[in-house]
């Protein structure tokens, strides 16, 4: 599903941000990635996403190689994944409901239909009577969950998180953390960014340990 061969990404020379990364994750795979701030693991998102092109490298997602994937098609990859990102960028000027329906307008989803599963994705998350507010009038873990909200809606066959719970409360990051569970049973390869030990105590299956942008460690629990 997700294939990495020797992976190099720089920001700034002469410091790699990525290493010599090669990872091959399979269909319906559950992977935590962690590591101390800096190691690596945003930027490993942004690449599989197609957001960021590594310096060095070969990527192949869901069998196709990215850098065969011309810019104005890159949608097409983009509409079978689901990512939560650190910043949430959700659009200010727009409210709830179509922060969350923006995914599904795009891919020329029906009305009725788009209206249907918002709702179901906002109630996944417990924000479904606040559809109708702006972003600026909801708390900072609420804009957090609309964020997850939005990643999940288009039912993904990929989903990534960087990290998805990290502005919640405990019992609320389990709901989150149970909802990628049920997710992945349903078939989506997920990859999730933390450094919540307890949830990779409780949830984790197979690890990845990143340390200045090396892959240092993968178990398999």
């Amino acid at each position: 599903m997700i294939e990495l061969y020797h992976i190099w990404h720089q920001y700034q020379p002469p410091k790699w941000a990525l290493s010599d990364i090669t990872l091959d994750v399979k269909k319906g795979d559950f992977y935590f990635v962690t590591g101390p701030s800096g190691s690596g693991k945003t930027t490993l998102l942004r690449i599989i996403f197609r957001e960021l092109l590594p310096t060095q490298g070969q990527i192949v997602v869901d069998g196709r190689n990215i850098f065969r994937i011309p810019d104005h098609k890159i949608y097409k990859l983009r509409r079978t994944m689901g990512i939560v990102f650190q910043d949430f960028r959700l659009l200010f000027h727009k409210r709830v409901f179509e922060n969350v329906a923006v995914v599904l307008q795009v891919l020329g989803v029906p009305h009725r239909e788009i209206r249907r599963r918002v709702f179901i994705a906002l109630r996944m998350v417990n924000l479904h009577h606040k559809m109708w507010e702006y972003p600026s009038q909801l708390s900072y873990g609420e804009q957090q969950r609309v964020a997850i909200a939005r990643a999940v809606v288009n039912n993904p066959k990929i989903l990534l998180a960087d990290e998805p719970t990290g502005n919640l409360d405990p019992e609320l990051a389990f709901e989150i953390m149970s909802l990628f569970r049920e997710i992945n049973k349903k078939g989506a390869t997920v990859i999730i960014c933390t450094h919540d030990r307890e949830l990779i105590r409780h949830f984790g299956e197979k690890i990845l340990f990143l340390f200045k942008g090396k892959l240092i460690r993968k178990e398999i629990l």
